[in-house]
């Protein structure tokens, strides 16, 4: 299955960063505006509606219009591992992941992790994928690398530009 990485230096502690990426709201701040995202809904563990924290068993349901062309694609997604759980804060490294549970990818699991490096953080996306149409997503998979690469580089531009102005 196709993988895609991205690391970035944060200009502030892991738990600053934890918490900021650990809510909807930093979805929300984070995602580009040219995905055109819209936020349908989110649920906690216990199915109770709008959590604060993206706890493991969390769902959002969302949908993207990438740069306003073509229908808008529904997209849900599950928290489903976090640690530490809670709203603990990370010693010195924290991570979830979510995944795809219906959308446009045959499989989407997308990792987010943290690490504390003195006063500062590393974050490591990493998402492994699949693309739909079959065989020939499975030939086309490695390139759908440079589609992600705008995405995560403006995410990671955002978080230390958030962090750098704070």
């Amino acid at each position: 299955m196709p993988t895609y990485r991205r690391t970035t230096r944060v200009p502030a502690p892991i738990e600053d960063v934890w918490e900021f990426h650990s809510t909807v709201d930093g979805l929300r701040e984070l995602t580009p505006d040219w995905m055109r995202l819209r936020i349908g809904g989110v649920e906690g563990p216990d199915g109770s509606p709008g959590p604060e924290v993206l706890l493991a068993g969390s769902t959002i349901r969302m949908s993207i219009r990438p740069f306003g062309a073509g229908p808008r694609q529904r997209w849900t997604s599950r928290i489903v591992e976090r640690e530490p759980e809670g709203e603990t804060t990370p010693e010195r490294s924290a991570r979830f992941v979510d995944e795809m549970e219906d959308g446009p990818f045959r499989r989407w699991e997308h990792t987010h992790a943290f690490y504390a490096d003195g006063e500062e953080t590393l974050l490591v996306d990493t998402v492994a994928y699949r693309l739909p149409l079959g065989p020939l997503g499975d030939v086309a998979g490695p390139a759908a690398k440079v589609g992600f690469e705008g995405m995560f580089r403006d995410r990671h531009r955002r978080t230390v530009r958030r962090f750098s102005e704070h």
